[in-house]
């Protein structure tokens, strides 16, 4: 359901949540930090830009930075940046009256709901409470989502 577009803007914004400094930070580093290809993530941070998540500074001391406060991105603003509305289509308007639609178009319109309601409710901020698992050891979907810069108690970093 996520594309590898999307689950890279997560670990960016994540990196970008994290970051003390409210400077820009480019591109490039970003994904040298994440171990992403530089080109892929320019791409990337271009959609969030275009979406209105993330603010582009030009220059040399340019980059990218949130555009808003990690409170008020979700993952569903994230998700439509980078993979489109999220749409369902499931045989009918959704404004259709549901009483007479078959069993699979109300299955259909309960996901949909479902998934809008979700990505919906999960905030950046959400997601930098808790970047990574809570145990001692890190493990590959720590890696997954931070990259190199895996946090992996306050202040203690990990260098792969």
């Amino acid at each position: 359901m996520l594309t590898k577009t999307t689950i890279s803007a997560v670990r960016a914004l994540i990196y970008l949540g994290k970051q003390a400094s409210a400077t820009p930070a480019a591109p490039r580093m970003i994904a040298e930090q994440l171990g992403e290809s530089p080109t892929y993530l320019a791409k990337v941070t271009h959609l969030l830009a275009r979406a209105g998540v993330l603010r582009t500074q030009r220059g040399v001391a340019g980059g990218v930075m949130l555009n808003r406060r990690p409170e008020e991105i979700t993952l569903r603003a994230i998700v439509e940046a980078c993979q489109g509305a999220i749409l369902g289509d499931f045989g009918g308007s959704p404004d259709a009256d549901l009483e007479d639609a078959c069993a699979f178009h109300h299955a259909g319109v309960e996901l949909h709901e479902a998934i809008v309601d979700i990505l919906s409710g999960w905030t950046l901020a959400r997601l930098l409470k808790r970047p990574c698992p809570t145990t001692d050891r890190l493990n590959e979907r720590c890696l997954l989502m931070l990259g190199s810069f895996a946090v992996l108690r306050e202040g203690e970093k990990h260098n792969d």
